[in-house]
């Protein structure tokens, strides 16, 4: 299993990033796939989830409203759109393939599900 990000960097209060994640080395459209960050000094946070076919997506409270997950099984790549991006948002992020197809229902079964990581993208929210 093999998962890159690409699209991190520095953004702005208010401001959008996109982050991509390309995968390989198992069959990406039977797997859920999420995104997950750590900031600093503080635990990893779970994000977001897609279930298998893209069709079910699940949000931490923190980023409910403002970031968006999707995927392309196509081109094997999962996708965070970063939105109204806050100064906390600064982290770490990286993606993460789940043992399951379908999104678990609550934050630690999403958690829990992951079982591959990618190395992961500083994001960095900064006026």
């Amino acid at each position: 299993v093999q998962l890159v990000e690409s699209g991190g960097g520095l953004g702005q209060p208010g401001g959008s990033l996109r982050l991509s994640c390309a995968a390989s080395g198992f069959v990406f459209s039977s797997y859920s796939m999420s995104w997950v960050r750590q900031a600093p000094g503080k635990e990893q946070e779970w994000l977001a989830s897609i279930d298998a076919g893209g069709r079910i997506r699940r949000y931490a409270d923190s980023v409910k409203g403002r970031f968006t997950i999707s995927r392309n099984n196509a081109e094997k790549t999962v996708y965070l759109q970063l939105n109204s991006l806050k100064t906390e948002d600064t982290a770490m992020y990286r993606c993460a393939k789940s043992m399951y197809s379908g999104v678990q229902s609550s934050v630690q079964g999403n958690l829990n599900a992951l079982d591959a990581w990618g190395q992961g993208v500083l994001v960095n929210v900064s006026s």
